[in-house]
This record gives structure tokens, C-alpha cells and sequence, in this order.
């Protein structure tokens, strides 16, 4: 799974099975979604029409989810927990039942979700999306035009995706942190000039952390003049046993080491990829050694 923006669009590209309640919408396979941003005011007559000229414009083809949002893309929140990253965005300046508003959220995995899963994980997602607006002291539940995508890719790993599940007790998380979050720098609570990147950290008993490299206190952590533009490789886990492998996790799994890979922090490497976001790893492989 690959993401980036472009042009006021969230743009998710993988090879996914996916369920959708947004543009396009329904259980299918996809290699795309997408949240893209609309003008206030916009004529939203024809919805489909105006995602496949955005996905045309860029030339990702008609296989993909979509949604669309008022909300501009620097207050979107991004958020990973393990094998799931997360993408929301929130306004609620008009909610449920006045009028339109807007919550997406677009949830995704490296670990493969049954179809009990995908629609699982719609019910948990909305409840944390409830939760999440009664922690900010909303009396509503949500408004009119929230949407919701889970896509999942990999090896079937997941048959359920509940609340108490290993797939949903995550979900719950994230949605819930990912959505209070996503409303307090919409809402002007918190300065939000570009997107939020959040993960969550087992370090001193666990939580939620935004990560920066806006004076970071461990750079440089690998070399002088290292890139810090994708601290978290965006190809984790690349599976690539010369630069990492699988070590058994403090809870008994299966988790990827890095090892000594500096690849994602390689300045040459980082710029080929902030250009080329789909690049493949032999491709930036090769970027690297040309040096």
C-alpha cells in the first residue's frame, strides 16, 4: 500500500478487497481510493463523474472507491497501528439531521479481511466515530454524508473485525483518537498547516504519538544530512531479506526488523520517491546505488 497527495486528493493505491458506502461504492476489488477535496458550494449532481475525471487526471483508471469532502487535505490525519493505517478527515459544520457535513474515513490493511471483517469493521468504525464525537461534547452522531472504506490486502488473517477483535479493538482505537483529532484541527483547536501523522507507540505503557521531524531529538539517527521526509518507510514491511528480516515480537509474533536499512532516509532516495510515489523497491534500490 502506497499513499500520497496530489492536487487537494488523498490518493491509496494497493491491490485491494474492499467495501465502500462512498462513490462507487459496494464490496469489490480496487487499487485505488481516493478522498478528494470539493469547493464549498460544490454541485454534487454527479458524484461518480467528477471522482472518475479526478482518477483520469491522474491516471489511475476507473478501479477505485471514493470519496469527497469539504475539508481540505492539510487537516487530514494519518494514523498506523500495527498492520492498519488509517486516513480521516473531519468537519461537522453541518450536522446530522440539518444539514451536509462530513466524516470519511478510509481504513486499510497489510493483513487480509474476510467479508465478515469489511462489514465488521464498518459497525466498529462507527461506533468509535460516535465515541470520538461524544469526547468532544457533540450531542450529535454524525452527519449526513459521512462515509466509510475498509480495503484490505495480503493473506487471509481476519475473520472478524468486532470490537474485542484483534482487527477491531484497533479500529476502535484509531477511529476514535483519528476522528477527535481530525476535528480539533479542522476546528482551528490545533494549528494544522499539513497533514498529521500518528502512530501508535508501545513505549511507556502505550498510546498515540505525532511524529514530526520538525526538530526531532534523535536526529540524525542513522547519518549527517540524512532525509527524514518518510522516517516511517512507507514500503514496511518490504519483506527484502537484504535489508531486514522477520524477529519474533515481546508478544510472541512475527514482526519486520529494518535492521541497518537506511534506504527511506537516503536524500537521493527520498527525492526520487517524494517525485515518483509509486516506485518500487528495485527502483529505488537501483536510485541509491547509482550514488
Amino acid at each position: 500500500m502506497r499513499y500520497y497527495l496530489r492536487d487537494g486528493t488523498l490518493v491509496v493505491r494497493g491491490n485491494f478487497d474492499g467495501l465502500s458506502s462512498g462513490v462507487g461504492g459496494g464490496y469489490a476489488r480496487v487499487t485505488t481510493l481516493l478522498n478528494h477535496t470539493v469547493p464549498y458550494g460544490y454541485d454534487a449532481s454527479e458524484p461518480k463523474r467528477t471522482l472518475g475525471l479526478v482518477a483520469a487526471s491522474l491516471g489511475l483508471g476507473d478501479s477505485f472507491f471514493g470519496l469527497m469532502t469539504a475539508v481540505p487535505m492539510q487537516h487530514l490525519v494519518v494514523l498506523r497501528y500495527d498492520f492498519l493505517t488509517l486516513f480521516i478527515t473531519a468537519g461537522t459544520t453541518h450536522p446530522t439531521p440539518d444539514g451536509p457535513g462530513t466524516i470519511n474515513i478510509i481504513i486499510t490493511s497489510i493483513e487480509g479481511f474476510s467479508q465478515s471483517a469489511l462489514a465488521g469493521a464498518f459497525i466498529t468504525a462507527t461506533e468509535a466515530k460516535v465515541l470520538a464525537l461524544r469526547d468532544r461534547d457533540r450531542s450529535y452522531t454524525g452527519t449526513t454524508s459521512d462515509a466509510i472504506i475498509v480495503a484490505s490486502e495480503g493473506g487471509m488473517e481476519h475473520q472478524y473485525a468486532g470490537p474485542v477483535s484483534e482487527a477491531g479493538r484497533r479500529i476502535m482505537s484509531c477511529v476514535r483518537h483519528g476522528v477527535a483529532v481530525a476535528l480539533d484541527r479542522y476546528e482551528g483547536r490545533v494549528p494544522s498547516d499539513k497533514p498529521a501523522f500518528i502512530i501508535y507507540s508501545r513505549f511507556n505503557g502505550g498510546g498515540w504519538v505525532e511524529w514530526t521531524p520538525v526538530n526531532c531529538p534523535y536526529y540524525p539517527c542513522h547519518f549527517k544530512g540524512q532525509r527524514c521526509d518518510f522516517c516511517y518507510c512507507p514500503l514496511y514491511p518490504c519483506g527484502d531479506e537484504s535489508l531486514g528480516g522477520w524477529v519474533e515480537s515481546s508478544s510472541g509474533g512475527r514482526v519486520w526488523a529494518c535492521t541497518d536499512c537506511t534506504l527511506n532516509h537516503d536524500p537521493e532516495v527520498v527525492r526520487h520517491l517524494k517525485r515518483n510515489p509509486e516506485a518500487t523497491l528495485s527502483e529505488l534500490k537501483a536510485v541509491s546505488m547509482k550514488k
